[in-house]
């Protein structure tokens, strides 16, 4: 592509932004392993752009979700070390002991195959016990350990490094099952002592910030050091020292003046009341701003907050400016998250009109949409 053409939507990556939020962190969990969770394309941050920081910055493990992620990552040139969190099948076991990353394991099938790979290139691979303690999803059960560690010592290029766990109600106001977990876990624990595990790891972001008996050896920080909250019943007062990294902006690229009672956009779904100042903007569901928001969003624009108008479409929107009628022209810049001036629209903002979380906001925003590193200032101590 002519380097001369840039994309006028953009996402925009504060770094500086993402070391404040791992400092937070790191802080909470003193001297544990603190582990990344970088999957989804870094929840929508971009995986390299975040990986690099991240390496950057002395974090040597990094989370990822599948084996295809970490290749990807790998052949960009991040040199870590990439544990794959979602259990995978014997197909890829070639690849994960070719590139020694380290799998989660929860059947014995997949052990046979790392192994089996592991035997045929002399190459020892480390893997990851999944346990499941109360998430209901993958992991074998806590009376299972032992016999399935027994099973794992049948291979000598096999070695069981970590073992593990995850919370699915770690962000609730209600603590009491977490806590039922983290004794499950500790039962676990103790039944694998003498198995030679090294890292014992089961902390999320939530878990990070207000369980601070479940930091075990390692911890696996996710949505957090993204500076969103893991929810908005989390107690630890430290949440609100959270930073977002991501900003998303795009640029006016149309204005026409509308009589009153004007259909806008695809079935007419809204109808100017007054004669109105309608600006277009590059953005719409194919760039993952989601068509259920129509008629349902502020955009900031010189400051100001304007109402989006009309059906979202694949690739444009629509605002209402007329409060702006004189101040604005095209080619001025639209944020759809992040602060201008005194305003702000935040993922978490746009989360509560779809009924969803922030999670999901930010890794929907498309791959068309370039990520942008935005360095800052580096704080003290990164």
């Amino acid at each position: 592509m002519d380097p001369n053409i840039t994309h006028l939507t953009k996402v925009f990556i504060h770094l500086d932004r993402l070391t404040h939020n791992l400092q937070l962190l790191q802080k909470e969990v003193r001297d544990r392993l603190l582990w990344p969770c970088i999957k989804a394309n870094a929840y929508g941050h971009g995986a390299e752009i975040v990986a690099r920081h991240l390496v950057r910055l002395g974090y040597d493990t990094l989370g990822v979700a599948d084996v295809a992620e970490a290749v990807a990552l790998l052949e960009t040139g991040i040199e870590a070390t990439f544990v794959i969190f979602s259990p995978t099948l014997p197909e890829h076991s070639e690849a994960i002991v070719m590139h020694g990353f380290e799998p989660v394991v929860c059947t014995i099938e997949m052990v046979e195959s790392l192994a089996g790979e592991a035997e045929k290139v002399g190459r020892e691979i480390s893997a990851h016990l999944k346990v499941d303690t109360g998430m209901g999803r993958v992991g074998i059960r806590p009376e299972e350990v032992p016999a399935f560690l027994d099973r794992c010592r049948d291979f000598p290029l096999l070695r069981v490094r970590g073992i593990m766990s995850h919370f699915p109600r770690a962000d609730e106001r209600d603590k009491a099952f977490s806590f039922e977990q983290i004794e499950r876990f500790r039962r676990v624990i103790e039944a694998a002592k003498s198995y030679g595990i090294e890292v014992r790891h089961m902390a999320n972001s939530a878990a990070i910030l207000d369980l601070p008996d479940s930091h075990f050896d390692a911890v696996r920080p996710g949505i957090a050091i993204y500076g969103l909250r893991p929810s908005w019943e989390i107690a630890n007062p430290h949440v609100h020292e959270l930073q977002p990294v991501l900003e998303w902006k795009t640029r006016i690229t149309f204005l026409k003046e509308v009589p009153a009672g004007s259909g806008l956009s695809y079935g007419h779904a809204y109808h100017t009341e007054r004669p109105s100042l309608i600006a277009t903007v590059p953005v719409g569901y194919g760039d993952g701003l989601s068509r259920n928001l129509s008629n349902n969003l502020d955009l900031l624009v010189c400051g100001l907050r304007c109402p989006q108008v009309g059906r979202i479409t694949m690739d444009q929107s629509l605002i209402d400016v007329t409060a702006l009628r004189g101040d604005v022209e095209p080619g001025d810049e639209v944020v759809i998250i992040g602060r201008q001036g005194d305003e702000e629209v935040t993922a978490d903002e746009l989360a509560r009109k779809l009924g969803t979380i922030n999670y999901e906001i930010v890794t929907c925003i498309a791959h068309r949409v370039p990520r942008v590193a935005v360095r800052g200032i580096i704080l003290d101590g990164a």
